[in-house]
């Protein structure tokens, strides 16, 4: 199985499929990463935040994998978003590594005012090659155009809330004429959602003989969007890889979008309302 490579606009190459460790208990993050890597994931997405880098770094460390085939994702947390250098020194140290992959302004934070500020830092952090490309996540169409106006820069993804109750494709397909990947996370519904057991997924998933997660993984794909499916499962991480045996039709395709609800689908909080610290 060979994960599609996606060309972002910095000319570095993104992974397709990775795997995310979010919410992931820091003490078996080892052990689930490790697993990953086995399978065949070569991209991990974790944050600061999410308390569980230090695990990532030990799978990594661990493994027989040389370090250019590995894609690792880590993000700036609203409180350090005065102070990326330090913030982005203190994931390196945990994660073990001297540079990733891909660092993301975890959310913008409109009200606390310093996300231009952190993009600024970002691009300093960027030409010190202690990130290879940078990003942002959760960012509303508003967002990104005061990073272009402000910066020369404009990110490489925007990694959003995105699963088939929750599409918004209108401002999706915005940031995409910017240049901007479209990176999902909760893109099976963080199982917070019936989304397994409707006909528009379970029906597909018969004819092919899969899951209802490899169906709605097969249509972010099949929509060119990135993502990393997460489960604690050793089974399910390797059955949510091996998703590239089959191809939704264009009737399939469209039956899941017309799943979408809009701001009703949203599980997480709205990008504008979000300021935590």
């Amino acid at each position: 199985m060979s994960v599609p490579m996606m060309k972002l606009h910095d000319g570095n190459e993104i992974p397709q499929l990775g795997f995310g460790v979010f919410k992931v208990n820091p003490e078996k993050t080892e052990e689930l990463v490790a697993e990953a890597l086995r399978v065949g994931y070569r991209h991990i997405d974790t944050a600061a935040v999410y308390g569980n880098e230090e695990g990532v770094g030990r799978a990594i460390a661990n493994s027989d994998i040389p370090r250019e085939e590995l894609f690792i994702t880590t993000k700036l947390w609203n409180d350090s978003q005065t102070n990326a250098a330090e913030a982005l020194d203190e994931s390196l140290q945990k994660l073990g590594l001297d540079y990733v992959d891909l660092y993301l302004i975890h959310w913008p934070c409109p009200e606390n005012g310093n996300y231009v500020e952190a993009w600024k830092q970002m691009i300093e952090l960027q030409k010190s090659g202690k990130v290879k490309s940078i990003g942002v996540s959760n960012f509303e169409l508003e967002h990104l155009e005061q990073l272009e106006t402000h910066t020369s820069v404009t990110p490489v993804v925007n990694q959003v809330e995105l699963h088939p109750y929750l599409q918004r494709w209108r401002e999706l397909d915005a940031f995409r004429a910017h240049g901007v990947k479209i990176e999902a996370w909760g893109p099976l519904g963080q199982g917070q959602t019936d989304l397994f057991e409707i006909d528009e997924v379970t029906e597909p998933a018969k004819k092919y003989g899969v899951s209802p997660a490899q169906v709605i993984i097969r249509w972010h794909l099949q929509n060119d969007v990135i993502l990393f499916p997460k489960s604690a499962n050793p089974e399910r991480i390797a059955e949510n890889f091996d998703v590239f045996g089959f191809e939704l039709t264009e009737d399939e395709m469209a039956a899941i979008t017309d799943l979408d609800l809009g701001e009703e689908g949203r599980g997480g909080p709205h990008p504008n309302e979000f300021n935590a610290s």
